[in-house]
């Protein structure tokens, strides 16, 4: 989770900037130190603080436990006046429908997958105990609320369990693969327990027709990943290989494959996140928490830790799951 927060605070600078603006303000590598004290970080590290503080509230991982208290943090981050980090118009208008406390599946922006369904997903990868059902419904409910999309979902729960498997050891060298075999043995999955009847509100002719999208879409997306790593020039902007990440399946697999060319060098994974002409923030921060999770606190500079903003909550919740 410092991990997410330290690519968040570096990219949010970068990213509405082109890639040859940034390469003249911080060089090839990218940015790579917090500026600020503390450095400030986005709406993506505070919803993902959102969603790990409603995992801690729910006395147990079950939809009726969990969307009360992740419901209630929603609403407080949207009108929280910390709120001022041009937060995601999607998650707005979600949090604003789920206000009057209808059910969240009519609140949900089921057109959007947009990469807030999957930023803010980490903790969901390192709590310990989940069953894998309970992990892949944790990682969708928290995207619906706010992000309907099959493509949304399905791109969260890559995202947990990237954190997740990197968390307990995993050779990056064979991440790519299992979470393409993921995408192939979850497409007919819909985990109706936790998303009740969103396929319908959606328009899907059936549960599986509705969700299989959103796992073919991500796997073509893992495909690009593969391709662009396969091919071994990695210089220049990491979008122009594997998208802009303004949408769920590019903000997953561009993080990937700024991971994935240097998982040894996660300061180095930092900056190249940050480096890059797309939704860098998000980029960045989902980079950060591969990086993080594979190597823990031992991967950044120590005084890191008492510099970015939120340090407080965010250790607070890795001492709960340690």
């Amino acid at each position: 989770m410092f991990g997410l927060a330290y690519g968040d605070a570096l990219g949010a600078p970068t990213e509405f900037q082109d890639y040859e603006t940034i390469l003249a303000t911080y060089g090839p590598g990218g940015p790579r130190r917090l500026d600020g004290n503390p450095a400030r970080v986005t709406d993506d590290t505070q919803m993902m603080l959102s969603v790990g503080e409603a995992l801690r509230e729910a006395d147990t991982v079950t939809p009726e436990a969990f969307e009360p208290p992740l419901r209630r943090a929603f609403l407080a981050w949207a009108v929280s006046p910390d709120n001022n980090r041009a937060p995601g118009a999607t998650c707005l208008r979600a949090c604003a429908d789920l206000e009057d406390g209808r059910p969240w599946q009519q609140a949900s922006q089921v057109q959007s997958k947009g990469c807030g369904a999957n930023m803010r997903v980490t903790p969901v990868g390192l709590l310990p105990g989940l069953t894998d059902e309970q992990r892949s419904g944790a990682a969708q409910l928290q995207a619906g609320l706010t992000h309907g999309h099959a493509t949304g979902l399905a791109a969260s729960e890559l995202t947990a369990y990237a954190v997740h498997w990197l968390g307990r050891g995993l050779d990056p060298a064979d991440l790519l693969g299992a979470l393409r075999r993921r995408c192939i043995d979850q497409r007919s999955t819909y985990h109706e327990r936790w998303l009740g009847d969103l396929w319908k509100v959606a328009g899907a002719g059936s549960p599986a027709e509705f969700i299989a999208v959103g796992w073919d879409e991500c796997g073509a997306a893992l495909d690009r990943v593969a391709e662009a790593l396969a091919r071994g020039a990695h210089h220049g902007d990491p979008c122009l290989a594997t998208g802009a990440g303004w949408i769920a399946e590019e903000a997953l697999a561009t993080a990937l494959y700024c991971y994935l060319i240097s998982p040894d060098d996660p300061v180095a994974v930092l900056g190249r996140g940050a480096a890059t002409s797309g939704d860098s923030d998000s980029i960045a921060c989902l980079a950060g928490a591969f990086a993080g999770a594979a190597h823990g606190l031992a991967a950044w500079p120590e005084t890191w830790q008492t510099r970015i903003e939120y340090a407080d909550r965010i250790a607070r919740l890795g001492a709960a799951w340690d």
